[in-house]
């Protein structure tokens, strides 16, 4: 039977589209995936750097809620084409990868048994191209994949899944702080590095997300562990110094040369994060650090074994609607 989903007004769901039509390219594993500058540095935790074309400079000041969404979809925009041939072999095409250490939903289940998913409604959060999405409709679940970024979501046209320019589920592009669905309308919610980082007021997607929900509704989602705030976002030795306080929740922005915003990343503390979710009304299962593995030699912006063996890089929230 087939799960339909309402998609609310001024909120554009892709069935097809030309993957060159925008020119554009994109952290973390998926769109809004983490790559968290720290103290002036102009690299990021997910390997993101500063907009070279736009002249961007690194710096930490205060940055809204719209100015931090502007920036942030322009960004996503402009770099998910780099992005996805950077990271795409690492992440596949039906892959569910928490983050940069290759935790692997396939084994770490926390969205539950792979067998328990089979009917379920999924909404995955900053989806990117949609690969975890694509793992979900594999195990027999019925996602709906949202992205803020179109020309991330026309990645997932472009590596399909169903017929030619019909993805085998929707495809909704749309503000994590405005989900464009019906209240009770998910069994499972979940996100790859997406959105949380990405938002001034992640009070507001959590809120949204805890809307859309069904009563004992699984949220799990995953960002760049707070403590990478504070060292030096480097894959060498200096990347295991602190250079700034922990507790500094000035945002980390991006200005190019006319003083424009053109990328914005917010930190919040572990204490900050529970909090928000419990406010949300969310109780929190688990708090899971994936430990580097010793076949993940790779390195992907400040993530690096060397540092992955000594300090966490991820932090994965499993929650459950309260």
């Amino acid at each position: 039977m087939e799960q339909k989903h309402e998609v609310g007004e001024g909120v554009h769901p892709l069935t097809q589209g030309d993957p060159g039509a925008r020119s554009g390219g994109a952290p973390g594993p998926r769109a809004g995936s983490g790559h968290a500058g720290h103290a002036g540095q102009q690299t990021g935790a997910a390997g993101h750097t500063a907009d070279d074309t736009d002249d961007a400079a690194a710096v930490r000041r205060p940055a809204g809620d719209r100015e931090t969404s502007r920036a942030n979809r322009g960004w996503w925009e402009r770099n998910a084409d780099e992005y996805q041939n950077d990271h795409g072999d690492f992440l596949g095409d039906a892959r569910f990868v928490w983050g940069p250490e290759g935790l692997d939903e396939a084994e770490a289940e926390l969205l539950g048994p792979a067998e328990r998913l089979r009917g379920l409604d999924v909404l995955e959060v900053g989806a990117g191209a949609a690969q975890c999405s694509r793992w979900l409709a594999a195990q027999g679940a019925r996602p709906v994949a949202l992205d803020l970024s179109h020309r991330q979501l026309q990645h997932a046209l472009r590596i399909g899944g169903g017929e030619p320019g019909r993805p085998e589920f929707p495809l909704v592009e749309a503000d994590a702080r405005a989900l464009p669905f019906a209240d009770g309308s998910f069994d499972v919610a979940c996100s790859a590095f997406g959105a949380i980082p990405f938002v001034a007021d992640p009070e507001r997607v959590f809120a949204e997300v805890a809307r859309v929900l069904r009563p004992g509704g699984r949220w799990v989602f995953s960002l760049t562990h707070p403590l990478r705030w504070s060292l030096a976002d480097e894959p060498g030795p200096e990347g295991l110094t602190v250079l700034a306080s922990y507790f500094d929740r000035t945002p980390y922005v991006e200005e190019d040369g006319a003083g424009r915003t053109v990328y914005a990343e917010h930190h919040r503390t572990l204490g900050d994060r529970v909090r928000e979710l419990v406010g949300a009304g969310f109780r929190l299962e688990d708090l899971v650090e994936p430990e580097w593995p010793e076949w993940n030699q790779q390195v992907w912006g400040g993530w690096s074994p060397l540092r992955g063996r000594l300090v966490p890089g991820t932090a994965v929230f499993v929650c459950t609607l309260a």
